[in-house]
């Protein structure tokens, strides 16, 4: 297992290969949303990726893991402990997809480095971090109509966007991840929140996540028939 020094430094390299700017397809046909969920009574956690059309919103494949945790609760390297059952989960999808919106933060990090950096850089795909909770940096509450922006900074550095994606709701934290500009980025995750305060894709990706390790806590408690 990696150590806590070593997980801190690979942040701190891998940091410089984020691209903060579009590197989109022309026409985005697939997002993705990735949610990770995590058993209260044992140490699984399940990854779960969702693909929808990106027009109709319709529910293309599903795709999730589960297993063991292997990276202990420290604040800020998160993406060590969710990273594995996600790329397990990616790697048994049968299409890509053109955009990914994940469950977490990207620049709006400690070390400008969240999952949504960790998993794009990783993958090599254009990665949206929205976040439910804020990490880190400052802001100032958005107005409370759909679609308000109010800038997220740390040290005069603007990180994020504190968006709200629905009238008189708390906001969503939208950072880049990668390949995908801050303003873009908060135009996809305000289209994609539909009717509820979270993006449909991230909505999904839980829902998923949670039938998912449920199966698999059933089945390994299912007794072996007999014969």
């Amino acid at each position: 297992m990696i150590t806590e020094a070593a997980a801190i430094a690979l942040q701190q390299e891998l940091r410089h290969q984020v691209i903060a700017t579009d590197m989109l397809p022309a026409d985005i046909r697939i997002i993705a949303g990735t949610d990770v969920e995590y058993d209260k009574d044992t140490d699984l956690i399940c990854g779960s990726i969702v693909l929808l059309d990106y027009h109709t919103r319709e529910v293309l494949e599903v795709s999730s893991h589960t297993m063991q945790v292997t990276f202990p609760y420290i604040p800020g390297l998160f993406s060590f402990r969710e990273m594995p059952p996600l790329l397990a989960a990616y790697g048994q999808l049968r299409r890509e997809p053109d955009l990914i919106i994940c469950d977490g933060q990207g620049l709006a990090h400690q070390r400008r480095f969240g999952l949504a950096c960790h998993f794009g850089v990783t993958i090599d795909k254009p990665v949206i971090g929205c976040g439910k909770t804020r990490l880190c940096g400052a802001y100032d509450e958005p107005p409370a109509a759909r679609g308000s922006v109010a800038p997220l900074y740390e040290g005069g550095e603007h990180i994020g966007n504190a968006l709200r994606t629905q009238t008189g709701i708390n906001p969503v934290f939208v950072s880049c991840g990668h390949k995908v500009s801050l303003p873009t980025a908060t135009d996809i995750v305000l289209a994609m929140a539909t009717q509820y305060r979270l993006p449909e894709t991230t909505r999904l990706a839980d829902h998923y996540a949670r039938i998912a390790l449920l199966e698999y806590k059933s089945a390994q408690n299912t007794p072996p028939s007999s014969i």
